[in-house]
């Protein structure tokens, strides 16, 4: 039975490059492209990326079975790592990664996150 799980990350990002952008390279890490049709093909998830000036905090979201967190878990560490993603103008936002942790959903989290084990 599938169950929720989140995942934390700490990036520097140049100002001008769109934070969504390692959303997107989680989803094609995940999914193949960050356009498809639902389902998730591996684990339903969500990323959220908030700025601070050049420090970008990604928290993604996923439901998975148990014994394919490590596998969705290394999936995603992949992508945070790849340090880019091209955008659909043909422009490549760039990161590095200073931080990667598996964490807990948050009490406020918790809807959202018996949303995703149920698609």
């Amino acid at each position: 039975m599938r169950q929720a799980f989140a995942h934390s990350a700490e990036l520097s990002m140049p100002v001008g490059d769109d934070p969504a952008a390692v959303g997107a390279a989680i989803t094609v890490a995940l999914c193949g492209h960050w356009e498809h049709e639902p389902p998730c093909p591996l684990a339903p998830h969500h990323s959220q990326a908030q700025r601070d000036g050049e420090t970008v905090r990604v928290r993604t979201l996923f439901a998975a079975e148990p014994d394919q967190e490590p596998e969705v878990r290394r999936l995603i560490e992949q992508a945070l790592r790849t340090g880019e993603q091209s955008r659909p103008d043909g422009a490549t936002a760039r990161w590095q990664l200073l931080r990667s942790e598996a964490a807990e959903p948050g009490p406020d989290e918790l809807a959202h996150a018996e949303r995703l084990i149920s698609n």
